[in-house]
């Protein structure tokens, strides 16, 4: 179970995002550490995150610090692997201490029963070649072959590669992704909330088949987040010093969203 307040986001990029987000995000995983439950990142938090044996990716050492302050201020940090830092390991596991894990997961957030998933490759038709991609990429030989690569020169391969992805915003606005959450909904009718992430587009709506759909957005667009209790589902946003207050809002009671 992962006690309430649990904090959601999702799509940071660090390590391509500027400078700001990655200050907005330490700042944000800083507050989570005095005030969180718990914390839940679904995806993406790196641009590329890969783990060499003795070697970690610099560009989100800062951020790494960060997320390992909220470990050790107490507060539980499940992390869900996305398609550009879907390589963890044992320093995100043993040495960060976060419970990493690759989606779907579903579980008790607050009291709510919940299915979380990055998003990638759940468009039946549109992620049909991604899907064969991902296949090859999270393969254990292809991930030993390419821990022979000299990290420097193995990152900016990546990243270079992940150019569409990391710039992507949906051309249908997320609702491949809210259909998707729908299927998931209706497949299981025990979840109240579905979470993903990957569209990059910030959302909090009532899916048809009658659990509540999150999505937390991206922090490369602006700095969302979804925040779950008890009673309510909420997005906010972060201002660097301080959660706003609800752009939207779902009460368990109400079984609606309000605006």
């Amino acid at each position: 179970m992962l006690k309430a307040p649990c904090y959601i986001l999702s799509d940071a990029h660090i390590g391509f995002a500027p400078g700001h987000v990655e200050q907005a995000v330490i700042s944000f995983l800083r507050y989570a550490a005095q005030t969180a439950g718990s914390v839940v990142i679904n995806g993406d938090l790196f641009e590329f995150w890969f783990e060499w044996r003795t070697v970690l990716p610099r560009r989100g050492f800062r951020t790494l610090a960060a997320l390992a302050e909220v470990v050790d201020a107490g507060v539980p940090v499940l992390m869900i692997a996305g398609n550009h830092d879907c390589w963890g390991g044992e320093i995100l596991r043993k040495d960060v201490g976060v419970d990493y894990r690759f989606g779907p997961w579903i579980g008790d957030v607050a009291g709510w029963r919940v299915h979380i998933e990055h998003g990638d490759g759940l468009r039946p038709k549109e992620d049909k070649r991604y899907r064969a991609l991902r296949a090859v990429l999270r393969n254990g030989l292809a991930i030993r072959s390419f821990r022979w690569i000299h990290p420097d020169i193995a990152t900016p391969l990546a990243t270079h590669s992940s150019h569409t992805s990391r710039t992507y915003s949906a051309r249908d606005g997320g609702r491949g992704l809210r259909d998707a959450a729908d299927r998931v909904s209706a497949a299981n009718s025990a979840v109240d909330v579905v979470l993903f992430g990957h569209s990059h587009v910030a959302t909090l709506e009532r899916l048809n088949a009658g659990a509540v759909y999150g999505n937390a957005g991206s922090w490369l667009d602006q700095p969302t987040f979804l925040r779950v209790t008890e009673d309510e589902i909420a997005l906010r946003q972060w201002d660097g010093l301080a959660e706003s207050a609800n752009l939207h809002t779902f009460h368990r009671s109400a079984k609606e969203a309000l605006a």
